[in-house]
């Protein structure tokens, strides 16, 4: 499952590992954009896959940014 940028922003943040289990509505990453932040939340329970981004990498509106497999 993707987990997409829903701004075009900065990666301000990485909050998780590779191989981390995560539970819906938490918190993957955090953007900055405009001097907010913006934090990107696991749509569902599972495990990260991929982190395809990195701390101060600018990303794009629906950009993926991270790989996750749902539980």
């Amino acid at each position: 499952m993707d987990i997409k940028a829903h701004i075009t922003g900065t990666v301000w943040k990485i909050e998780v590992e590779v191989g981390e289990e995560v539970e819906e509505d938490d918190i993957v990453m955090i953007l900055e954009s405009m001097k907010m932040e913006m934090p990107i939340e696991a749509p569902a329970d599972g495990k990260i896959l991929k982190i395809l981004v990195a701390e101060g990498e600018a990303v794009k509106e629906d950009q993926v940014v991270a790989i996750m497999e749902e539980d």
